[in-house]
């Protein structure tokens, strides 16, 4: 295996082959009698593995025999027929069509790396233990109501068994498109309302803020980690896209940041949904701080990451960061809170200094312009006071105060 620089991933050997999607057979090859190649297809169709001899490979500078891709259209061919041929009862169970769902995601839906790890612990986890080797027409809407109470019982959030719905349902339409079903049973089920949550958002006042940067004392990563908490809180990254971000993201002309990147649970990617790429306006504070680091840092190519490791230009350690961020707080006397509200405390900030919340959904990367709403009450609201005001006016007031006295 070969390091990929500044990374500490590990990139392909060019001998180790690419696996092969579930579901679609081995090609194998056989020499015969007369020391000729011959391709074979080996599958299972009905709970049985089935081998099959499919033709001589060709030979080079001949024109006679199969090619590889004539061999593997074959084989194709052969399942499918062969899948027509057995009951629906017994061709898939929910392992299978999720396993197979899930290869559908990744290679052709091009789903996130960190989304099909979620859905194959969902699949592994709870799923399958549950449905224990049923057939997929042998799963019918009451099973699947059974699943969600034991889930609930299990102590599951309504939010996480819902997301387990939502993947299910999704196998048993992508069952449906491929002939392994006649139905989908989840489509009937109702989702679990959503547990009621804490309306309250955590986040730093100013002071607080500032308390926080002057306790970063790490002796090894305080000229990274000062910088990194100030531009969480004044830009509102989160914590993959800012141990992604590059030199050449920051845009020292135009006075933003341009979010591009995101690395989580060791996966090099795109952020979180298409609205997440966006430009983030930096103050001059954050921009001084950054220049800052851009001089000391022995790591300064448009490339190089600029909350690299100080001596090593690699990606932060996420959990050893987090701790830094709690041991900052506790040094600094501030109240508990999570990285993640370092991004909370942009959010309120921007509304309360009067920043529309459009545009704060854009400087956010939220999707969905509900999610900017929670910020919605710290916005400022002395016009409102105002008209509430004239609202209730009244010319007779002080007559008014007269009378309300002798009652």
């Amino acid at each position: 295996m070969d390091r990929l620089p500044g990374t500490g991933a590990t990139a392909m050997s060019a001998k180790q082959k690419p696996r092969r999607a579930y579901g679609v057979g081995t090609l194998e090859t056989r020499v015969n009698k007369h020391g000729r190649e011959v391709y074979y297809g080996r599958f299972r169709a009905g709970g049985r593995q089935i081998r099959r001899k499919l033709g001589l490979k060709r030979r080079a500078g001949e024109s006679t025999g199969m090619t590889k891709a004539e061999a593997e259209r074959a084989l194709q061919k052969l399942i499918e027929a062969y899948a027509r041929l057995t009951p629906v009862s017994e061709r898939i169970n929910l392992q299978v069509a999720g396993e197979r769902y899930l290869v559908h995601l990744e290679q052709v839906m091009k789903r996130k790396p960190t989304t099909i790890q979620d859905y194959e612990i969902m699949l592994r986890k709870h799923l399958v233990p549950f449905f224990k080797g049923r057939s997929l027409e042998n799963v019918d809407t009451q099973l699947v109501a059974d699943y969600l109470v034991a889930k609930q019982l299990d102590g599951l959030a309504s939010k996480t068994v819902g997301n387990q719905l939502t993947f299910l349902h999704g196998v048993f339409r992508h069952a449906m498109k491929k002939g392994w079903a006649s139905a989908n049973p989840v489509a009937a089920v109702d989702r679990p309302r959503e547990d009621v949550t804490d309306p309250d958002i955590r986040f730093l006042t100013h002071e607080e803020l500032e308390a926080l940067l002057r306790a970063v004392d790490d002796p090894e990563f305080a000229q990274v980690d000062y910088p990194l908490f100030l531009v969480a809180a004044t830009c509102g990254l989160r914590q993959g896209e800012l141990v992604a971000l590059r030199w050449r993201d920051v845009d020292w002309t135009a006075g933003v940041i341009r979010v591009r990147r995101n690395y989580t649970r060791g996966n090099w990617g795109t952020p979180k949904s298409r609205r997440s790429s966006r430009a983030v306006p930096m103050i001059d504070r954050t921009e001084g701080a950054l220049d800052r680091l851009h001089q000391q840092s022995r790591y300064r190519e448009d490339d190089d990451l600029v909350f690299g490791h100080p001596e090593l230009g690699s990606v932060l350690d996420a959990s050893k960061l987090r701790k830094r961020f709690k041991k900052a707080l506790d040094d600094a006397g501030v109240r508990a809170i999570r990285f993640h509200d370092l991004r909370h405390t942009f959010g309120t900030q921007a509304a309360a200094a009067g920043v529309p919340l459009r545009t704060l959904q854009e400087w956010m990367g939220h999707r969905d312009y509900k999610t900017t709403l929670i910020y919605a009450d710290y916005a400022p609201r002395s016009q409102e006071r105002q008209m509430m005001e004239r609202a209730f006016a009244n010319p007779h007031a002080s007559g008014l105060a007269v009378q309300d006295a002798r009652c």
